[in-house]
């Protein structure tokens, strides 16, 4: 009995319990698609990072005695669609059984449960054998609570797993969270971490995804690509952030600088979401670095926070919301993102620092993608599906599960406070404390009004003013409304005459 088996771009995991024995009646088949690459424009190295991983994958299992078929995105036979392609193979293999793992994704997984229905033979959906949680656990764990807190969602897991726990079942040093220690702007007088990611070619795959026709956008830096492909360079990375990054990580995680566009971020994201790397292990390794006394706890808190804590939660929030989540859009906003999101070409120093290095290297560490780039999106007003669809496109490590909570949750406020307690915005005041970014812009951190006046602290009064009736109510954002009517009327007229015409024409930002 032929089965054939479905490894997913994201489901790079050679410790999959699939992998355990070599079986010649089972084969094992990886697809670059055009239904994946089309779906949102993609950065360049983000379709060239997934395929060149799901090549050396198919590689590794060809070497360990299973049966491959792979099928790259200019194979004459590729019908560039993921059950068309499954609909042949069935068919040139003789399967009599066809089984896949869990997506991580909706429209993939409904993909393949209505495929599942509808097919003659037998199937069966394994396990991805990667998260802490099942699908479902943080929604019977909030149940119909209106408002899920990461703090209660955190800790409980912390209890669950045994992490950073002492012997009394009590959090080590005395408290769960230790983020008010990790908020410090980087002075500079730190010395970096040494980038010892291995450098890659990939210029024939490069034209070999030109030559099936797919667009894309961002810096494809195929001579020298430095994101990992498997496992063992991935370790390697995670070896040296523990070595090397993870103890100031806590310090600067918040921290943002034009001298570093990496500081001490260990820009293990990728190599998680693709589960080259299983999130226990990158755990494990940081609390023993505490233990061993490498790395304080409040750097090692702060990382694991971001692992068992963020990366859980926002998951549990997109099964238990998907598919309506994608839709929602609590302020309304309908802008369309002006066209320096694809080229960095603006005036606004902070944008066009994480703009710019978001397009060559699709990446920007959280504070830049929620404080800068998501906080000035949601002042602008701009649509939340076009701002989740850049940010889902543009970021190596971005999947639909972890990007949309973290996008229209945690960043646009599209949900009206199911993720987020308050809308994640500030003026100039807060990126010029926690950067570098303030300093020869062309623009004034501190007006407000007026033609020199950043826009972020224009706007910043602006969207509390026109969102008085939703906002007012929330004791989180109360001190702002305080503030705003310390304003003279003078003052609060200019600020939104100011506001408008910056609004009437952010392509001249």
């Amino acid at each position: 009995m032929t089965t054939l088996r479905l490894i997913l771009g994201d489901q790079l995991n050679p410790l999959h319990s699939w992998f355990a024995t070599s079986d010649p009646d089972v084969i094992y088949t990886l697809m670059e698609i055009r239904q994946e690459t089309d779906y949102v424009l993609h950065h360049a190295q983000k379709i060239i990072g997934i395929f060149a991983a799901m090549r050396d994958f198919a590689g590794q299992l060809a070497a360990r005695g299973h049966r491959v078929h792979y099928l790259k995105i200019d194979d004459a036979g590729n019908r560039q669609a993921l059950t068309a392609n499954l609909d042949c193979l069935i068919d040139r293999f003789q399967a009599q059984r066809f089984e896949y793992q869990l997506p991580d994704e909706w429209r993939l997984d409904r993909q393949l449960r209505e495929y599942c229905q509808n097919l003659a033979i037998a199937s069966r959906a394994c396990d991805s054998e990667h998260f802490y949680t099942e699908r479902d656990e943080a929604a019977q764990w909030f149940g119909e609570q209106p408002h899920w807190l990461l703090e209660k969602f955190y800790r409980r897991m912390r209890v669950k797993h045994g992490v950073l726990l002492d012997d009394r079942q009590r959090p080590l040093g005395g408290q769960w969270n230790f983020d008010h220690d990790n908020r410090k702007a980087w002075p500079g007088a730190s010395a970096l971490p040494y980038d010892n990611r291995p450098r890659h070619d990939h210029s024939a795959l490069w034209q070999s995804i030109l030559a099936g026709g797919v667009n894309s956008f961002g810096a494809a830096e195929a001579e020298d690509f430095r994101w990992p492909l498997n496992r063992a360079e991935a370790l390697q990375q995670l070896d040296a952030f523990i070595s090397d990054g993870l103890a100031q990580f806590g310090d600067f995680q918040d921290a943002m600088s034009r001298r570093s566009w990496r500081l001490f971020h260990s820009l293990l994201s990728f190599a998680l979401n693709t589960k080259m790397l299983n999130p226990r292990e990158v755990v494990e390794r940081a609390e023993a670095a505490y233990r061993q006394g490498q790395a304080p706890l409040a750097a090692v808190e702060g990382f694991i926070r971001q692992i068992i804590g963020w990366r859980e939660y926002v998951r549990g929030v997109y099964w238990a919301k998907m598919p309506d989540y994608a839709q929602l859009n609590h302020f309304g906003h309908t802008r369309l993102l002006p066209s320096w999101f694809w080229s960095g070409e603006t005036q606004m120093n902070c944008l066009t620092a994480c703009i710019g290095q978001s397009l060559q290297y699709a990446y920007a560490h959280h504070i830049q993608r929620l404080m800068v780039i998501g906080n000035f999106a949601l002042l602008a007003g701009l649509a939340p599906e076009a701002v989740h669809r850049w940010y889902l496109g543009v970021y190596i490590d971005a999947f639909e599960w972890v990007e949309l909570p973290n996008t229209l949750g945690m960043s646009q406020f599209a949900d009206g406070g199911l993720l987020a307690t308050k809308p994640y915005v500030s003026s100039a005041a807060y990126i010029d404390r926690m950067s570098d970014y303030c300093k020869g812009c062309h623009y004034d951190k501190k007006a407000r009004s007026g033609e020199r006046a950043c826009p972020f602290n224009t706007l910043y009064w602006y969207f509390f003013i026109r969102h008085r009736d939703q906002l007012h109510g929330n004791p989180r954002v109360t001190m702002v409304y305080r503030n705003l009517e310390r304003f003279a009327l003078a003052e609060r007229d200019a600020i939104v005459s100011r506001a408008e015409t910056v609004l009437a024409d952010l392509e001249r930002l």
